[in-house]
């Protein structure tokens, strides 16, 4: 049977998601700010990516309410201000209070480090991207390692959420590689092991 997944967000992050999983077989919804559609996706799922800008999680996980609640819930989102700057420090991630706030939710950081342009098939220039992922429910992780690797990710176990801090360093890392430092999206990382 398909994995029903929903992905909140239609931008280009949830976009290529929705390309990436739905060529995998998973039944695929996803919904914008459309009144309503987010609780009703979200109940209707059994994975429900964020794919949101940092900013907007407050009230996605308000309109979500308890549909959250036995979820795995994939935060995708990158702990970022408006300018750019990290919103957090090291001592907690934008995971960790994702979890805090979604309560009953299974949090998973992921996909934070992949540019959106590659998120819908796992590899640039013919390599395969690695897809950092954390967490603390084991089963919750595996479900999410199993949909990078069909997707065509090097899916590798990051350990528990507390590493999402490290996770949000290096995507906004990789944001600062590729746009301040003008190195483009044609990039990725791949940890070799």
């Amino acid at each position: 049977m398909a994995t029903k997944v929903a992905i909140i967000g239609r931008g280009n992050v949830g976009s290529a998601l929705q390309r990436g999983l739905q060529r995998v077989g998973c039944e695929v919804r996803i919904a914008g700010k459309q009144p309503g559609a987010v609780r009703e996706e979200g109940a209707w799922s059994e994975v429900i990516f964020l794919a949101v800008p940092f900013g907007a999680i407050d009230d996605t996980l308000k309109e979500l309410g308890d549909a959250v609640k036995g979820k795995v819930l994939v935060d995708v989102t990158n702990a970022l201000t408006p300018d750019y700057q990290l919103a957090l420090g090291c001592t907690t991630s934008g995971a960790e209070e994702l979890q805090k706030k979604a309560s009953g939710a299974k949090v998973v950081k992921a996909f934070n480090t992949i540019f959106a342009v590659h998120m819908d098939k796992g590899k640039v220039k013919g390599e395969t991207l690695t897809l950092f992922v954390a967490g603390d429910d084991a089963a919750a992780k595996e479900r999410v390692l199993k949909l990078g690797r069909d997707i065509g990710f090097d899916a590798l176990d990051a350990g528990p959420l507390t590493n999402a801090r490290w996770l949000e360093t290096l995507g906004y890392f990789n944001i600062q590689l590729g746009f301040t430092q003008k190195l483009g999206t044609e990039t990725g990382f791949r940890y070799v092991r």
